[in-house]
C-alpha cells in the first residue's frame, strides 16, 4: 500500500468512527482514536454541548446552530467559512470534506431555492449521515457525493464557490487538492477555506503519530508553504481573513491529544510550546478569468 493510501485509510477509519458516535476528534469530545471520554446518552449530550461551544467560539451564531438538523454539527471545524464566503442567491457551492453536512445546510439557506450545494466526503458513513440529515431537514437543493478531495467527482468549471472547514490539512497531497479546486471552479469563482497551519515544524514524534494525524495536527503544512501551494495552483487575490492560535488548551483536556501525549511520552511543556506553533486560519482566493 502506498503511504498516501495508508494515510487516507487511517483518516477514513477515524472519521467513520466519528460519524457513528457523533463526536469530534479534532476537538474535545470523544476521541476517535480509541479513548472514550464519555459513554451512553450522557456522553452524547456532553459531546453535543461541547461541539456547540466550540462552534460558537470559532464564529458560528446561535441562529446557525439552531437552523440545521440535529446531528449535523459534529464540532469538527476550526472556523466559519460560510460566514465569509459572500454567498449569493443562485450560487453553486462545493464543500470539500462535508462531513455530516453542517456547512452545506448553512450555505443552502444563503443560496436559496435557485442555488445548489454539493458536499463531497470520502467516508461512506459520513455521506450516509449527511443524506439522512438532508432528508430530515427537507433540503432539496443539497446533495452529497462520495469522493476524495484529490479527485473530485465534479465537472470542470461548474462551481461558483468552494468552502472547506478544517479538512485540507488531512490530505497527503495538498497540491492536488488545490489543483482540483481550481479545475472545478468557474472563472471568477471563489475559494474560502478554514484550516490548520503551522508557524514552525512539529516535533517528529507528533508529525509521525497516527493519532495526531486524525486529530488534525500532523498533516498540517507550514503557513507560507500552504499559501504558496494555493498560489501555484493558479489562484489569485489570495487573502487571509483571520488567523489565531489553535486552542491547544482544548487539546490539553482532549482525550485524543492526551492519547498522543501518553503514547509518545510527550511532556506537557512540549504541548504548551506547540500552542505557539499551530494556527487556525481562514483564506480566500479567486480563479481568475482567462488572460488575467
Amino acid at each position: 500500500m502506498e503511504p498516501q493510501d495508508d494515510i487516507k485509510n487511517t483518516v477514513r477509519k477515524g472519521y467513520a468512527t466519528i460519524a457513528k458516535q457523533g463526536n469530534s476528534c479534532c476537538s474535545p469530545a470523544r476521541s476517535c482514536c480509541g479513548t472514550d471520554h464519555a459513554a451512553g446518552d450522557s456522553g452524547k449530550n456532553i459531546g453535543k454541548n461541547i461541539g456547540k461551544s466550540i462552534s460558537k467560539n470559532i464564529g458560528y451564531t446561535d441562529r446557525d446552530l439552531g437552523s440545521v438538523p440535529e446531528g449535523a454539527n459534529l464540532g469538527l471545524g476550526c472556523g466559519n467559512p460560510v460566514a465569509l464566503a459572500s454567498l449569493r442567491e443562485g450560487d453553486t457551492v462545493l464543500d470539500l470534506g462535508s462531513g455530516a453536512g453542517f456547512d452545506c445546510f448553512l450555505a443552502a439557506r444563503k443560496v436559496g431555492e435557485t442555488g445548489r450545494i454539493i458536499g463531497v466526503d470520502m467516508t461512506p458513513e459520513m455521506i450516509e449521515r449527511a443524506r439522512e440529515n438532508a432528508a430530515r431537514g427537507g433540503y432539496g437543493n443539497v446533495e452529497f457525493r462520495t469522493g476524495e478531495i484529490e479527485d473530485l467527482p465534479v465537472s470542470d468549471a461548474s462551481v461558483d464557490v468552494i468552502i472547506s472547514n478544517c479538512v485540507l490539512n488531512l490530505s497527503p497531497d495538498k497540491n492536488r487538492v488545490f489543483a482540483e479546486a481550481f479545475r472545478v471552479l468557474r472563472p471568477g469563482g471563489r475559494l474560502m477555506i478554514s484550516d490548520i497551519v503551522l508557524l514552525k515544524e512539529l516535533p517528529d514524534a507528533v508529525r509521525n503519530s497516527v493519532a495526531a494525524l486524525v486529530g488534525c495536527l500532523s498533516g498540517a503544512m507550514m503557513r507560507d508553504k500552504y499559501l504558496g501551494t494555493i498560489r501555484e495552483a493558479g489562484f489569485r487575490d489570495i487573502m487571509i481573513h483571520g488567523e489565531k492560535p489553535f486552542p491547544l488548551d482544548w487539546m490539553m483536556n482532549d482525550p485524543t491529544a492526551q492519547s498522543v501525549a501518553d503514547d509518545l511520552n510527550l511532556p506537557s511543556e512540549m504541548i504548551r510550546e506547540m500552542a505557539d506553533t499551530v494556527l487556525s486560519i481562514t483564506i480566500s482566493g479567486v480563479r481568475p478569468h482567462e488572460g488575467r
